[in-house]
């Protein structure tokens, strides 16, 4: 009954056909709030874009001005003088030992971080850390000898754009705490990196559309014109 209520209260302020401005938009994220908790707020991007073909199989990072708003638990898989790097760095987790935990079932982190030299060990566990997005990866920066500017980074709000095989990237933008300029600049950092990245083998329309909810709101729809 309470969903329907809400559902209700949604509709009588939201068309779902229009695409409002980015700050239209971001006040109705605000505004169409029901939940006593504080919300992640998230982009939807629909790129016209084949993943299959390696130019555009987008993968991105790009560092918030105003972070996610989510604390980043972050472990440093190294050995040697760079387990102290990390921990000095701020990193959660150090240490090659979490390895085992992770073979056990242990998954109590957001990102991994890895020197190259220990890639060879985290390999192994590909299909374990794969699906869950956990795998270090050069292109997002989390493999490095550069430890401590790699934890750095995550803690303040760097997170990785990539585009999933029916084209779309999904991110979090904030939380609904955010006051609304600073979820409209957090937007603005996404939109320009992706359409920084366009392909050169993509050709007309290539950012189709974009939608910014919260996690138990409605989607929102953009009009890019008014990103900048």
């Amino acid at each position: 009954m309470k969903i329907s209520k809400n559902k209700k209260a949604a509709n009588t302020v939201l068309d779902r056909m229009k695409e409002y401005s980015l700050e239209d938009a971001v006040k109705l994220v605000k505004d169409l709030k029901f939940v006593k908790f504080d919300e992640s707020v998230d982009l939807a991007i629909n790129l016209d874009v084949d993943p299959r073909h390696a130019d555009q199989n987008i993968r991105l990072t790009t560092t918030l001005p105003h972070g996610t708003g989510k604390e980043v638990k972050v472990l440093v898989v190294a050995q040697g003088p760079k387990e102290k790097e990390a921990k000095e760095a701020g990193a959660d987790y150090v240490g090659k030992e979490y390895l085992e935990k992770i073979k056990g079932g242990w998954s109590d982190v957001d990102k991994i971080i890895a020197t190259p030299d220990m890639m060879a060990e985290l390999g192994k566990l590909g299909k374990v850390l794969g699906p869950k997005g956990l795998m270090p990866n050069p292109k997002s920066g989390t493999v490095t000898m550069d430890v401590t500017n790699a934890v750095r980074e995550l803690k303040s709000g760097k997170i990785e754009l990539r585009v999933e095989k029916n084209g779309i990237v999904h991110t979090q933008c904030g939380k609904s705490s955010f006051q609304e300029n600073a979820l409209v600049e957090n937007i603005q950092t996404i939109y320009d990196t992706v359409m920084k990245a366009k392909p050169a083998s993509v050709k007309g329309t290539y950012l189709k559309k974009m939608s910014v909810s919260s996690t138990m709101g409605p989607g929102i729809k953009i009009d890019q014109g008014s990103i900048r």
